[in-house]
């Protein structure tokens, strides 16, 4: 045989050796009592119960909940921003490609960490009712609560000063820079995804009410379809000012006037000096430990401390004993949400319209009583609020950390979808529709004035261990989002899941506590609903113990987190499988 025979025949033998123990590693017989550990072959990292691999980069990492936000501001950190410019970026692309969950019509929280000098910071961006509003003027039109949609939802936006400020103590870049690809894709467009192209066909209905509102996303008279390219040029133009003249063009500029002129002829209460009096506040964070972290929550007007709250009744339980997601496991979270929602209720509000009782309710003394509350073998149907001894008186997350490992932890949000449903004029953004959570009750902390900030439910969140940074995260999604900050806790802490896996677990979220608007809670103890991953054995022992179980499909949140490894000097990053979105990193 020649050479080149011998040759072709080697190399045969060869390619056939190399299949047969590819064939008898990948393809062995199928053994049923091995399928539990094969399961875990056809998921990322071989775990059966994540849905994609965790992100590991070095230097950066973004996650929100649109790829092409998310790699916005991935460009910025790799052009030597830092977390807070990109951040700024990442949230002016959401507000072009998401627009029905945020935008600069809405009012932004942030609690932010400066690796340089080893501080926390939160600042509470929201804005406040118009001056010349009153709950008299309910009252003369017969209505008792604010409507969800028009212009007597609107309080002023603060998204805008909020970017500033935290631009201004942080950042290192101008407006121009941070603007620049946000301006681009709203006059170039961009292709519609799925969740949030179902969405914005859900909310077509109501913007059609509006001639100013289906002008901007309403193209045809129909809601884009998925994969439709959509501009905004009238977003790309109110974008451009602000690049051009900074925060003051929204709120003493040519937007500000095209809002205000708008409102006059539309039955709001807006006036120029309600934007020019608007301002945001730098605020402390505050904290409780659980099991050896430092779980750090932003205080009221936003439902931050709720988290606090049930964490500190859930430290009282051996969590991890009883397993994830099992009937003892779930009644011990709900129960815990009960509770702290039932003095959200109550003591929730503007600090600035009155002694809030923060400090009591976050305590460790005040959490063993509230645990004494719980009955560990009967729901609770009627859930009073407790006595903190006051003696003194659709949303988006986004988080970055960069390569110095400044971390940012930051939510915005138009309340509703499409908030309002109002755009006030030629400005491409909707209007928030937040002022709909005050109270029309004359003597409810929470109730309607003139100048106050609303009651809020959007709320950053972030966990330090041994006074470092460990874990920059949050969850949107109104009532749900203190309840999801718990819930990833304990997937976390408790029961040692990765960062992504934490987020894609089943998830479960209580309905029907009273809300802090006056209005009651359920009398027989809400609802509690439940993802399909739920063993059934759990749902039959909650339904034992006086649960009502439901199924609510799409109401469970979107989760987004970075967690900094110290120990190898990398970040881990994971994005909610729920939404759009994405985790990338350099």
């Amino acid at each position: 045989m020649s050479r080149s025979r011998w040759a072709v025949a080697l190399r045969a033998l060869l390619i056939f050796i190399a299949w047969s123990t590819w064939m008898s590693e990948e393809f062995s017989p199928f053994d049923p009592a091995e399928s539990a550990e094969a399961g875990q072959y056809d998921r990322p990292a071989r775990n059966p119960h994540q849905s994609r691999s965790v992100v590991i980069a070095k230097h950066g990492i973004v996650a929100t909940s649109h790829p092409l936000a998310a790699q916005a501001g991935l460009d910025i950190l790799k052009r030597g921003g830092n977390a807070a410019d990109a951040a700024i970026t990442v949230n002016a692309m959401l507000g072009l490609v998401e627009p029905m969950s945020c935008g600069i019509g809405g009012d932004v929280f942030v609690i932010y960490w400066d690796n340089k000098t080893k501080t926390l910071s939160g600042l509470n961006g929201s804005g406040r009712s118009p001056h010349s509003i009153s709950r008299k003027v309910f009252r003369d039109k017969g209505l008792d609560e604010i409507p969800i949609n028009g212009p007597l939802a609107w309080s002023v936006p603060g998204c805008v000063d909020g970017w500033e400020m935290v631009r201004k103590r942080f950042g290192t870049l101008a407006f121009k820079d941070l603007l620049a690809d946000p301006i681009k894709t709203a006059e170039e467009g961009f292709p519609v995804s799925e969740i949030i192209g179902r969405s914005w066909a859900g909310s077509r209905a109501v913007l059609a009410e509006w001639p100013d509102s289906a002008r901007t996303y309403l193209p045809g008279g129909q809601a884009p379809r998925i994969g439709q390219v959509f501009t905004n040029p009238d977003l790309a133009w109110s974008y451009r000012q602000i690049a051009e003249h900074g925060r003051d063009a929204f709120y003493t500029g040519e937007v500000a006037g095209r809002i205000v002129d708008f409102s006059k002829d539309n039955g709001g209460f807006f006036s120029m000096k309600d934007f020019a009096d608007h301002h945001g506040d730098w605020i402390d964070p505050v904290s409780t430990s659980y099991r050896g972290h430092d779980i750090w929550e932003l205080p009221p007007n936003g439902q931050g401390i709720a988290a606090l709250q049930m964490l500190n009744v859930l430290e009282h339980h051996d969590i991890k004993s009883l397993g994830h997601n099992s009937a003892e496991h779930i009644h011990l979270f709900v129960e815990a949400k009960k509770l702290a929602f039932a003095d959200r209720a109550r003591f929730y509000a503007d600090p600035d319209f009155g002694k809030l009782p923060t400090t009591e309710l976050i305590s460790k003394e005040y959490g063993r009583k509230q645990n004494a509350r719980v009955d560990l073998k009967r729901a609770a149907t009627d859930v009073p609020t407790g006595d903190p001894k006051l003696e003194h008186g659709d949303t988006v997350y986004l988080t970055v950390v960069d390569k110095d490992r400044n971390c940012c932890s930051f939510i915005q949000s138009n309340y509703h979808g499409f908030g309002s449903k109002v755009v006030p004029g030629k400005v491409g953004f909707c209007l928030q529709n937040r002022g709909q959570l005050f109270a029309l009750d004359d003597e409810h902390l929470n109730r309607l004035e003139p100048h106050k900030r609303p009651f809020h439910t959007i709320i950053p969140a972030f966990v330090t261990r041994d006074g470092k940074p460990w874990l920059c995260f949050g969850l949107m999604g109104g009532d749900m989002q203190p309840q999801g900050h718990v819930q990833v806790l304990m997937n976390i802490i408790d029961f040692g899941m990765n960062v992504q896996q934490a987020g894609d677990a089943a998830r479960i979220r209580h309905i029907g506590s009273a809300t802090p608007t006056g209005r009651p809670a359920d009398a027989k103890g809400g609802f509690v609903a439940l993802e399909t991953a739920v063993p059934a054995e759990s749902i039959r022992t909650l339904q034992q113990l006086g649960h009502r179980i439901v199924r609510a499909p799409g109401s469970f949140g979107g989760y987004q987190a970075i967690r900094i490894d110290h120990e190898n000097g990398v970040l881990h990053g994971a994005t909610e499988p729920r939404k759009d979105g994405a985790a990338v990193g350099y």
